[in-house]
């Protein structure tokens, strides 16, 4: 995959205000908050009371020493964001993390994979087959480390356990892919046993399949096939 510029959320940042800066020092506050996004965070001394996000910080703020939150801070924090792209993003992990106390609501991610099911599942296969091997029972389900294939069979054969799609970046073109049920590559139309084989098909020439195929191990989250044999299996 190629390098990506690494990219700037926060820009500026002014933390640990008292609450008279937004009114007796207004004309200085809003040289830096008037019309800006970001996340400002309130606080009743030293101890989080709420978060929130705002296009205008300056006109935000000074709204929330009106309503309901009156009274109930007396410090605050802004951050300053270019653009508002994952803004929400981040206010709804700060929402999840903290938990403030003037926060009615958690947020949600806009799109983001909730574990506990993947992980209830692993712990009822690791406890079944920990009792097989009390009770003398040939072992249930699969060991987490699994051991690629050397038999014939395609290479990724013993690490998915579902069909996943592939994605692979060579001189700012993107390739396509899909690993079937069995652990072999679709690429194009053709068939092949090896990450390497289908790579070669991509790039015209000799290829780590392993490290120039991506897969999506978490929504949004493209790693090299070779994590795989790193950690064990997929799906």
């Amino acid at each position: 995959m190629p390098r990506k510029r690494r990219q700037q959320l926060v820009s500026q940042m002014l933390e640990n205000l008292d609450a008279s800066a937004l009114e007796q020092y207004e004309h200085i506050s809003r040289r830096y908050t008037r019309g800006r996004d970001g996340v400002y965070a309130l606080y009743r001394n030293d101890t989080l009371y709420y978060v929130g996000l705002a296009r205008n910080l300056q006109g935000r703020l000074k709204q929330h020493l009106k309503d309901r939150h009156g009274g109930a801070w007396n410090r605050f924090s802004v951050y300053l964001t270019i653009g508002n792209s994952f803004v929400k993003e981040m206010e709804t992990l700060l929402l999840r993390i903290a938990r403030p106390k003037g926060n009615k609501q958690l947020g949600k991610f806009v799109k983001c994979q909730d574990l506990r099911r993947a992980f209830r599942h692993d712990y009822k296969a690791d406890v079944e087959e920990r009792f097989g091997q009390l009770v003398g029972r040939k072992k249930v389900g699969t060991s987490p480390r699994a051991k690629p294939a050397d038999d014939g069979r395609p290479a990724l054969a013993g690490f998915i356990r579902k069909g996943i799609a592939l994605r692979g970046w060579y001189k700012g073109k993107e390739y396509k892919a899909r690993v079937r049920k069995n652990g072999s590559i679709k690429f194009q139309g053709q068939i092949f046993t090896s990450p390497s084989g289908a790579g070669m098909a991509a790039r015209g020439h000799s290829t780590d399949g392993w490290h120039f195929w991506c897969y999506e191990r978490a929504p949004g989250d493209w790693v090299p096939l070779n994590e795989l044999r790193k950690h064990g299996r997929h799906g």
